[in-house]
């Protein structure tokens, strides 16, 4: 291996050439460069510790300099005279940067996100995701968890208020207190700030999702939908959103896989659903005419409603609202989740029964003795609904003088 020896320079380092072993410039003190044959240089200084010689590097030239190579071989020679070895510092320096790395507000959020993935829906999933993106790790992702106190939450959480995202903080404010209880539980951090800030932000108004009830109005809406000129898997989500009535989430993720149509039914997976359990809708008749059509267009791919970009992916969860505003229904008069309510009003008002509404709307019981005795039940009974419930629609849109079928009289 050839060498030099005497003090660098910055022309003796531009002017030497690579050969077909590696050269080494020594500066003096134990450090020098060396050029390999591809032509890069690194910066070293071999030195000798406990008996034992041993190298440190320094990085590459010209990124780090001649000045700043030798002021780091400055630092390792006083190291060495206090009897500490700058090799051994310098490892437990870069595990000690890993291990904070690890630790950092964003490390430890994303390492609770990664074990909420098979508990909640892709999409609550990615909207949780984008909640702490958006609205805080540009600012406290960095720090480590274990120090971050109530003071800074609440100025992540005032920054969100301060554009009148309130929803958006209140539910921020509840991820900081998943995450911490995260952290502590993995050793990370001890406490939860996020405890301390109760009553600290403004509390939402709470408002329902916009929804036409009236039944003049309903049938204007059902001639609308009827009427609609956009995509034609679009008509079908419109058509069958007021038959199915769950979730706009659960109505554009639809899969053909999910859905029996001999036996009339379409069993949602319960990662799909709010409540995490399966749900079973029963499918009238009207709801089959529908599948049926729109089966030759997309039975052959994974979802009802692809989206428009790639048929792997669902139809975006703007495209029902999109939609609707497009027939005239402003976001204050009708919403996709306004279904829900339509059908929840209408048929109540008819006298079924509210546990077998309660049961096809998927909502939570919330006496978990009723909720387990429930959980299989009035099957018959919605499945006689649902019938009963489509009939009722299509008179609506018709225009017919409806006189809706009650539930004693089914």
């Amino acid at each position: 291996m050839a060498a030099n020896t005497g003090t660098l320079t910055a022309v003796a380092i531009r002017n030497a050439k690579p050969g077909a072993k590696p050269v080494r410039l020594f500066d003096g003190g134990g450090l020098y460069l060396e050029v390999m044959p591809t032509d890069s240089r690194y910066w070293r200084m071999k030195y000798r510790f406990a008996g034992k010689e041993k190298r440190l590097a320094f990085g590459v030239y010209p990124e780090v300099s001649l000045a700043e190579a030798r002021t780091k071989r400055d630092a390792a020679r006083l190291a060495l005279r206090e009897g500490r070895d700058p090799g051994l510092e310098k490892k437990v320096a870069r595990r000690t940067a890993r291990l904070s790395a690890a630790t950092t507000f964003e490390a430890v959020a994303r390492e609770w996100l990664a074990s909420q993935r098979r508990k909640v829906t892709p999409a609550t999933y990615a909207k949780a995701e984008r909640v702490l993106e958006a609205n805080v790790f540009p600012w406290i992702g960095h720090r480590p968890v274990a120090e971050i106190d109530a003071p800074e939450l609440l100025a992540v959480l005032k920054r969100i208020e301060a554009r009148g995202a309130h929803e958006t903080a209140h539910r921020v404010r509840a991820r900081f207190g998943q995450v911490f209880r995260y952290a502590i539980a993995h050793g990370t951090a001890s406490r939860d700030p996020s405890a301390d800030l109760r009553g600290a932000l403004a509390p939402v108004v709470t408002r329902s999702h916009a929804a036409i009830t009236d039944p003049k109005k309903v049938g204007d809406l059902l001639r609308a939908l009827e009427g609609y000129s956009g995509q034609f898997t679009t008509r079908c989500a419109l058509q069958l959103a007021p038959l199915f009535f769950v979730r706009p989430g659960e109505l554009r993720h639809a899969e053909w896989a999910e859905f029996d149509l001999d036996a009339a039914e379409w069993r949602i997976p319960a990662h799909k659903t709010k409540m995490r359990d399966v749900h079973l809708v029963p499918l009238a008749e009207q709801a089959l005419r529908i599948l049926r059509e729109l089966q030759p267009l997309t039975g052959r791919g994974r979802y009802l409603f692809p989206g428009i970009r790639s048929v792997r992916e669902p139809m975006s969860e703007n495209t029902i609202n999109a939609a609707l505003r497009r027939l005239g229904f402003d976001k204050n008069t009708m919403t996709g989740h306004g279904f829900r309510a339509l059908a929840s009003t209408r048929l109540n008002e008819m006298g079924w029964s509210p546990d077998v509404i309660e049961r096809q709307l998927a909502h939570a019981e919330r006496n978990k003795v009723r909720a387990a005795y429930n959980r299989a039940q009035y099957m018959a009974e919605r499945r006689k609904m649902m019938q009963a419930w489509a009939d009722y629609v299509d008179a609506l849109r018709v225009g017919a003088s409806v006189v809706p079928l009650r539930a004693d009289a089914a």
